[in-house]
């Protein structure tokens, strides 16, 4: 991966790490290992190929924020959100893209639930017939949606490592029995009712991926990170997708950075550094991360849209 560009500094809050498209922070004279409070600050950043591109993707950072925070409100269980009357206030300069979040103890377990077969699921079940251990019928094609949807996991590998997908029994070696089944039902219950309500959007919820931790006070199970956004999430708009006479791309375009993917494949032979991306392709990635927030939410973004 390539260097990233030096994080904001921000009044009363240290910063203390930064992964491809997001930045935390700890309170300023906190102990990082301890503080009970981070600062998670999503930025204009986008990725692809284990690159950074550029340029950024203007207003990407508050659009995602501001959808995982509305299903927040909407999915009943417990979630990282610091709402304690102790937590200190989100700074101004990031006030549309950043959350405050309680300190969990973080399960190594990547809940990704299926309700399509696509991606690398796809590559699975064709050399196996199943994913992740799962058997699935036979004659599925790319874009098929599943009778029921199937909890996938993946081992959250070490920075700089790739994850790696994993069966419900292994997961239950990783953090016992009890553990792995709570994962599991919570995340295929918060799936199930996030499409159908997607579905009520007029847009398909094909996959998605959680991250739980727990409460290391109480010991409670705590939906974490961000959750159902264009970037943890596969959404495809179900008027093309029902549409019998398309096919391919046109049928599964998604409402994320895969216009960026399918640029830079067309114009980037993946040696040395990735090429520049153009206005245009920075604008349709935009348009498609809003288009989302709006189908699904019913309203426009309260903030202020990009300048730059």
């Amino acid at each position: 991966m390539n260097a990233l560009p030096t994080p904001l500094a921000l009044p009363g809050w240290t910063h203390t790490y930064s992964g491809k498209v997001r930045d935390l922070y700890v309170p300023e004279g906190a102990d990082p290992a301890t503080s009970p409070y981070l600062l998670v600050v999503a930025s204009n950043r986008v990725s692809a190929f284990d690159f950074v591109l550029e340029p950024p993707i203007p207003g990407k950072g508050a659009l995602l924020t501001a959808l995982s925070n509305w299903w927040f409100s909407r999915i009943p269980l417990a979630n990282h959100l610091a709402t304690d009357g102790g937590a200190p206030a989100v700074p101004e300069a990031v006030a549309d893209r950043a959350v405050v979040s309680r300190r969990l103890d973080m399960y190594p377990v990547e809940c990704v639930v299926r309700g399509a077969l696509t991606g690398s699921g796809l590559l699975e079940y064709q050399q196996t017939g199943a994913v992740c251990g799962i058997e699935l019928p036979a004659g599925l094609s790319d874009g098929d949606l599943l009778d029921e949807p199937i909890y996938t996991p993946a081992y959250k590998a070490p920075y700089g490592e790739h994850d790696e997908n994993i069966t419900f029994e292994r997961s239950v070696e990783l953090v016992g029995a009890d553990v792995a089944t709570a994962l599991r039902d919570a995340s295929l219950k918060i799936f199930t009712e996030a499409r159908e309500l997607a579905a009520e959007r007029g847009v398909v919820l094909a996959d998605t991926k959680f991250e739980f931790g727990k409460d290391p006070v109480t010991g409670e199970l705590v939906l974490a990170d961000e959750v159902l956004t264009s970037d943890s999430s596969r959404y495809w708009d179900a008027t093309a997708y029902f549409d019998e006479s398309l096919s391919g791309s046109a049928k599964l375009a998604s409402f994320d950075k895969q216009i960026v993917r399918n640029w830079l494949a067309a114009n980037w032979d993946k040696q040395g550094e990735p090429p520049v991306l153009p206005g245009e392709i920075v604008a349709q990635t935009h348009g498609r991360y809003r288009e989302l927030y709006v189908r699904l939410t019913g309203s426009e973004p309260d903030f202020a849209p990009p300048t730059a």
